[in-house]
């Protein structure tokens, strides 16, 4: 099994989960991020517009350019990206639902997902309730850009890890994600 850390940016309206970005983050250290170039941004609420459309078309904190891509491209991306790791994939995300169905809906449905993938993501808000629902990490970098976030959503899974097991001093509470 192989960990892979997701979350996606999207517009949403209570119908349609429209996909803008998508960042995942590999247990063994590998990234996979990309843009979609068929997100309507002329859909996009006033919060989707201040929050996650500033940080589009920037690839890192060097504000190196990013060309999006067509929703097909970012579904072989990943489908490449994911069959470089070891084993079936596991897939993590926090408040993960809307992420997944994004995932899925690169593909078509649920039922076309890419086989040995899960019909499901592990939820990390969800394993926090389960463990008392402690105080997460704070999220030091970029909040709704998806990489940064899937940066943030393994460092929460590795802490929530050790707040389970009782060994905190293996992985810092302050700075999560500072590489991300």
């Amino acid at each position: 099994m192989t960990c892979y850390y997701l979350d996606t940016e999207f517009i949403e309206d209570g119908h349609t989960i429209d996909l803008l970005s998508i960042g995942v983050v590999c247990e063994d250290g590998r990234e996979f991020y990309a843009e979609s170039a068929d997100a309507d941004l002329l859909c996009a609420n006033d919060w989707v517009k201040a929050n996650v459309l500033p940080y589009l078309g920037r690839w890192d904190e060097h504000d190196d350019p990013i060309e999006p891509w067509s929703r097909p491209e970012i579904a072989q991306g990943l489908v490449e990206f994911v069959a470089e790791g070891d084993g079936q994939p596991e897939y993590w995300g926090y408040y993960a639902d809307y992420d997944w169905v994004a995932v899925a809906q690169l593909f078509g449905t649920m039922m076309d997902l890419p086989d040995g993938w899960p019909m499901f993501c592990m939820d990390l808000k969800q394993l926090a309730v389960s463990l008392g629902d402690p105080q997460l990490p704070e999220q030091t970098s970029t909040e709704h850009h998806a990489l940064a976030d899937a940066h943030w959503n393994r460092d929460v899974h590795l802490w929530l890890l050790d707040y389970a097991t009782g060994d905190l001093d293996r992985h810092s509470t302050k700075g999560a994600s500072s590489d991300g």
